[in-house]
């Protein structure tokens, strides 16, 4: 008998039509003689199934669909809701009430690793991995720029603490620039992250437990043509360069996928994560920039290539984590 699935998609933020392009994506390869596929879209003021013309609203109380007088219920939720609800724990926690097994981290550790601060501070001690001298902000609190900058070593990225896509992110190089990027950074979040640039290379490197056993993927460099990796280089075509699997050497691999494993299982990660790093230019350290716990999943983003460069088939990635989600199917 096929399950049903409920696809989640969309959000609260500007990650919202990534969200839908990651939830096609999704939809596509997840194989239809095994699963019921619904794509339920999410914003503040409904949650709602688009089929067949028919524009249906999920009922909350036991989070189901009545779809011409059959009332259905879902066996697991794939979630692809970037940023919140789909990423912090919102929804995860709302998952758990309802007590419908999900694909993603627990509402734990999906609202601790949404806070990028918060994170690092988690990971620090992990072998042969460094992070940014950094400072958290708050925007109750006064911010001093000449403080900031006699206590950090400029260039300077200025960050939102719970942003994904790296909106309303800036890369700063002198004291002048710091108000602007703030305020830019407070547009978005309470808190922001301000932290030393390290000059690198920059790679991401996705995770997953399939099958019960944790596989890491292969890494991807990042190349951009801009001054850092923004939103604009992240979902505008030709201006960065990806290349996976990444030209590391024996030894950057195997330390990369052990930090990677250590990171996912410190954290109590579940289903599949993505870490991004920095192999320092001159030191050859390892330094962590963040862990995204629901990543794009579009034909072209990181995690879609970097199984393909595995050898596993996209359809069979998507179905075992179906079959691993949070609580057994």
């Amino acid at each position: 008998m096929k399950k049903n699935i409920a696809l989640l998609a969309g959000g609260y933020t500007g990650e919202y039509e990534v969200s839908i392009n990651s939830a096609k994506n999704v939809a596509a390869n997840l194989d239809a003689d095994k699963y019921n596929v619904y794509t339920i879209l999410i914003n503040r003021e409904h949650w709602f199934y688009l089929g067949g013309g028919q524009h249906i609203e999920v009922d909350k109380n036991d989070f189901s669909l009545t779809i011409g007088g059959n009332k259905i219920k879902f066996d697991a939720a794939f979630i692809t809701v970037h940023g919140t609800p789909g990423e912090d724990g919102k929804l995860q926690g709302y998952l758990d009430m309802m007590n419908i097994p999900y694909n993603t981290c627990d509402a734990t550790t999906s609202a601790i690793t949404m806070n990028k601060a918060y994170t690092k501070t988690l990971v620090q001690g992990i072998k042969k991995l460094h992070t940014a001298k950094s400072v958290q902000l708050h925007r109750k609190d006064i911010h001093d720029v000449s403080t900031l900058a006699s206590a950090l070593k400029f260039p300077l990225f200025v960050k939102p603490n719970n942003g994904g896509s790296s909106v309303g992110m800036s890369k700063v190089h002198n004291v002048a620039e710091l108000p602007a990027a703030l305020e830019k950074a407070f547009h978005e979040d309470n808190q922001i992250l301000v932290e030393e640039f390290i000059k690198g290379r920059e790679f991401s490197r996705g995770i997953a437990r399939l099958h019960g056993e944790l596989k890491v993927l292969p890494a991807t460099e990042i190349i951009s043509s801009k001054d850092f990796f923004d939103y604009e280089a992240k979902y505008t075509p030709g201006v960065t360069e990806e290349i996976t699997p990444a030209n590391l050497t024996p030894d950057q691999d195997s330390i990369s996928a052990d930090i990677i494993t250590e990171v996912y299982l410190r954290l109590n990660c579940k289903g599949m994560s993505r870490v991004d790093f920095i192999i320092e230019e001159g030191t050859g350290n390892f330094y962590f920039i963040e862990i995204n716990t629901t990543p794009g999943q579009s034909a072209n983003s990181l995690i879609p290539q970097q199984v393909r460069a595995a050898g596993v088939s996209v359809k069979d990635f998507y179905g075992a984590l179906v079959e691993g989600s949070s609580n057994s199917l």
